[in-house]
């Protein structure tokens, strides 16, 4: 991956340093459906581990099958994730499932976390899909859809006084764990209200606190987006 212009924010370079054309086109439909820069550096990370799969197996991106992107998923579930180390050696990884003490979050082990294997399964698939509508890619889309959705409509005929229940959309997504709420045990949380230096800083935390509003709303939030009488 690489860093490009405003236009084109990354570009994905194949061995010879020039880009990759059909990650190229897919990056400008991404930004035409108004996707944030960030999310192309996203979706292009998971192409960049598509793309280099492909080449240790030798196989052109045009050519891939249903068995290369079997044999990725299974890949992906099974290795090692890659970590940086830092100068004072490499982290401690914790026991996958093992949960922090104070936030509550568990650790992902030492390999991928099902949600980054799922989205590496949908990314290709959605690149795939426009490049099979464009004409310029294969008519069969190495990743398809599960089975149960071939046949119709998703929840065509689901009854609004029932909840969703979820449906797996890829035929090789993997079961993904349901996501509990965290938050941090109330000692920890009076002790962090204590450490704060100033009665601005407390009234901050309080108005977050209460709101319930997320980090980047707060963070981005102006004097006039405030009513005080509401």
């Amino acid at each position: 991956m690489e860093t490009g212009n405003r236009y084109e924010p990354y570009r994905l370079i194949d061995p010879d340093g020039a880009a990759v054309e059909p990650v190229a086109v897919y990056f400008q439909e991404l930004l035409a459906a108004g996707k944030a820069s960030s999310t192309v550096r996203s979706y292009g990370m998971d192409l960049l581990r598509w793309w280099r799969f492909l080449r240790a197996v030798d196989v052109p991106w045009d050519r891939a099958t249903r068995r290369e992107a079997r044999d990725l998923s299974c890949w992906i579930q099974q290795t090692v994730k890659p970590r940086k180390v830092k100068a004072q050696g490499p982290r401690a990884v914790g026991e996958a499932g093992a949960a922090n003490p104070v936030p509550g979050k568990p650790s992902a082990g030492s390999g991928y976390a099902p949600a980054t294997v799922v989205h590496s399964e949908t990314v290709p698939r959605r690149f795939y899909d426009v490049h099979r509508d464009a004409g310029t890619g294969p008519l069969l889309n190495p990743f398809p859809l599960d089975l149960a959705r071939r046949s119709g409509r998703a929840h065509a005929h689901h009854n609004p006084m029932a909840g969703w229940k979820p449906e797996r959309v890829g035929w090789y997504w993997p079961s993904l764990p349901r996501r509990i709420p965290r938050s941090i045990p109330e000692a920890w949380f009076n002790k962090l209200f204590a450490a704060l230096p100033s009665n601005r800083d407390r009234a901050l935390v309080a108005f977050w606190i209460t709101t319930g509003v997320r980090a980047s709303e707060l963070i981005g939030m102006r004097q006039r987006d405030v009513d005080p009488g509401q």
